[in-house]
């Protein structure tokens, strides 16, 4: 029988598997204060976005090192929730409960707006039904498609199977409650059989995406800790999830995702990267939501996770993208200072 990954991507090329981490060390004197270091410059890093609220939480996987802003604050997730939910879709095809080559009917009721990349969304506006489930992880996880991801919500039994996954494998501090399509809902300010307005006015579509913007941000749905969400990404990169094989798909659809800005703009050179991002729109100047989880393997094989909550920000998307850069090029340099000190 083939395995996952052939399945998957015959002939493709995978990034390098990345397992359990070593032991680790006891810090050094010089390894304390560069800790200290990272810490002080990451705080220097959340100031630049106030008045917004900025949750960072960053790990050292070889030696348990944390550093971290609001880490056990809940943030907004957005599409950082189609991570969870492909690792519970391939959680479900390791038990034979689904498989990558079956065949999911979508109906033009299931098109859901929202993504930079709507592939899946794109072909079912154009007439095409039937996707396959090796074509719904790539357009929820590598290209964001909002439409691929309540699919797949859907194909696992809804929501709270993501949530019950992510609890039987300790995750406390991440949940979710609904697909896109419902947080798309509380955005548009519209309760259950509403509709927008077809008459609506300009003036009139932006005071409701202001009240969609506040309930947004009041919404308990969706949310993720800081340090909830590298607790996945640390337990994803070490296999505790999944096996081995879905482990390396996963990271592999994360590699591919088509985001290029935020963390991704400041990881170093030699370093193999794998990241989710969320996006809420931006309302009269203001975005609610602006993320990025990821883990970062070093060229020296040092891994680290690291997730990034932006809430309620001002800043233009040039200077939110540029801090993103910056703080994942200072965890970069924070981290390879604290390893070169030991």
């Amino acid at each position: 029988m083939p395995s996952l990954l052939a399945l998957f991507a015959s002939g493709a090329a995978f990034g390098p598997a990345v397992f359990a981490a070593p032991q680790a060390a006891a810090p050094s004197q010089t390894s304390a204060q560069t800790q200290d270091a990272l810490q002080s410059r990451l705080a220097d890093l959340a100031r630049r976005a106030a008045p917004a609220q900025m949750g960072i939480a960053v790990l050292d996987v070889a030696s348990g090192k944390r550093w971290g802003i609001d880490t056990d604050v809940p943030f907004i997730m957005m599409s950082v929730f189609k991570a969870p939910v492909a690792a519970t879709v391939l959680s479900q095809i390791e038990a034979h409960k689904l498989s990558l080559e079956q065949q999911v009917t979508l109906l033009p009721g299931d098109l859901v707006e929202g993504s930079a990349i709507p592939s899946v969304g794109k072909k079912l506006r154009a007439g095409r039904t039937v996707f396959t489930v090796r074509e719904l992880l790539t357009g929820a996880v590598s290209e964001s498609d909002s439409t691929a991801a309540d699919a797949l919500v859907r194909l696992v039994g809804g929501p709270q199977v993501v949530t019950a996954f992510l609890r039987r494998h300790g995750i406390a501090g991440m949940r979710v409650d609904t697909g896109e399509g419902g947080i798309g809902r509380v955005a548009d300010h519209l309760r259950d059989g509403e509709t927008i307005p077809a008459a609506e006015t300009a003036a009139q579509t932006l005071a409701r995406e202001r009240l969609g913007y506040a309930d947004m941000l009041a919404d308990p749905r969706n949310r993720s800790t800081p340090a909830a969400a590298v607790d996945f990404l640390r337990k994803l990169s070490a296999a505790e999830l999944l096996g081995p094989q879905s482990t390396q798909l996963l990271m592999d659809l994360m590699r591919r995702q088509t985001v290029p800005s935020r963390l991704r703009g400041g990881i170093p050179a030699g370093a193999d990267f794998a990241d989710k991002t969320g996006s809420s729109s931006t309302v009269g100047g203001s975005n609610a939501a602006w993320n990025d989880i990821a883990i970062m393997t070093l060229a020296d094989g040092r891994r680290i996770c690291m997730a990034v909550f932006l809430k309620d920000t001002a800043m233009p998307k040039p200077d939110r993208d540029l801090l993103f850069a910056d703080i994942a090029r200072a965890v970069a340099a924070g981290v390879s200072a604290r390893g070169a000190g030991r």
